[in-house]
């Protein structure tokens, strides 16, 4: 077991068990032992691959529709171009490589990034700091402009708390501790007022999900939104509303249990697009687009047909051809990732999303 580990039992002891979304805090934001404060997890040699890891495409589609977004809206300037959790910053990298030749876009933009680990902050660094980033804690001090944002696997990682429907009441899923190991537990049945919508959707033993910091970042993005003007991209796994017990860790590249080793694994669970689109208001929100589609609308494959024919035949080509179908098939990532869009009243979305 970790030192944190150590740590967290000591305190469910002295004070009782915590939630699951302060379980999920304290492992991935602990300033000694974090997940995502002490490492850098993305890649090969880290625990997971996201898409813009795996083929430059990604950005690119995503870039180009920010771009065209920006041009329907009268190229407006200046303007905040904003990521949540950038990572290593590739996809950011991607996005103003491909928007470098649309005319008055990067004189225009001011580059603004949303992370919290100083690790990942470094990296960023390295790849972007030609663009002259800001750094943000959170969304809350973003500049007053008209903001395009994009957002790949940033709301997976925001900590949540699970209920266990129990008749016209929900039991909290918490972790506690028996015989001095961490383990799951449940409290007594009692009302949740947030919960209150999901009675007439759920029933007996049925488990959702609150996530109480996506609905408080994406509302101050929805009225910046509404407000100046712009759009967001969201991508992440998840669906509409839904239930089930989707709290995983990830170490590896192979799923772990999320109770093993605290601090070690990249914790997550499964994002409610419904809430999300719920909480924008005033600004509008789409329905979700599968990620596979979406690339498509946005001319993914004729990229890929493109970039192979440069290629000689062997294991680059063979490992390009893979990347698209990764990202784009219904059995890998194409149908489990979705897409939602956010833009102000009056405005059409952006490219690739429907109205």
């Amino acid at each position: 077991m970790t030192a944190l580990a150590d740590r967290l039992r000591a305190r469910i002891a002295a004070t009782g068990p915590l939630s699951i979304a302060e379980f999920m805090v304290e492992c991935l934001l602990d300033p000694r032992d974090g997940y995502y404060t002490t490492r850098d997890p993305l890649g090969a040699a880290g625990d997971f691959v996201t898409a813009p890891e795996i083929s430059q495409m990604f950005g690119e589609c995503l870039g180009l529709a920010l771009a065209q977004a920006w041009l329907d809206r009268g190229a407006p300037a200046p303007f905040a171009l904003a990521e949540l959790g950038p990572g290593r910053g590739t996809l950011m990298a991607d996005i103003l490589r491909t928007t470098a030749r649309v005319p008055g876009f990067h004189a225009g933009l001011r580059l603004h990034l949303v992370e919290v680990s100083p690790a990942l902050r470094a990296v960023q660094a390295k790849r972007l700091g030609d663009a002259d980033p800001t750094w943000h804690a959170d969304v809350t001090t973003l500049p007053d402009l008209p903001l395009f944002l994009v957002a790949n696997e940033f709301f997976d990682a925001l900590p949540v708390r699970q209920f266990l429907r129990a008749g016209a009441g929900w039991r909290e899923r918490v972790v506690g501790l028996v015989e001095g190991r961490l383990s799951f537990g449940l409290t007594d049945a009692a009302p949740v007022a947030a919960l209150a919508p999901r009675l007439s959707d759920t029933a007996e033993g049925d488990m959702v999900a609150l996530c109480p910091s996506a609905a408080a970042i994406t509302g101050e993005i929805g009225q910046r939104i509404a407000a100046a003007g712009g759009v967001a991209l969201i991508v992440d796994y998840g669906d509409w509303g839904g239930t089930g017990d989707t709290f995983q860790a990830v170490q590896a590249h192979r799923k772990v249990d999320p109770l093993a080793c605290p601090g070690e694994a990249d914790l997550t669970a499964h994002v409610d697009f419904s809430a999300l689109a719920a909480a924008a208001a005033p600004a509008l929100a789409t329905r979700p687009v599968p990620q596979g589609v979406l690339l498509e609308r946005l001319g993914i494959t004729a990229r890929a047909q493109a970039l192979a024919r440069g290629m000689e035949a062997g294991p680059g080509r063979d490992a390009h051809i893979a990347a698209h179908r990764r990202l784009t098939h219904p059995d890998e990532m194409g149908s489990l990732f979705q897409a939602i869009a956010l833009h102000s009243r009056g405005t059409p979305p952006p490219p690739g999303f429907d109205t």
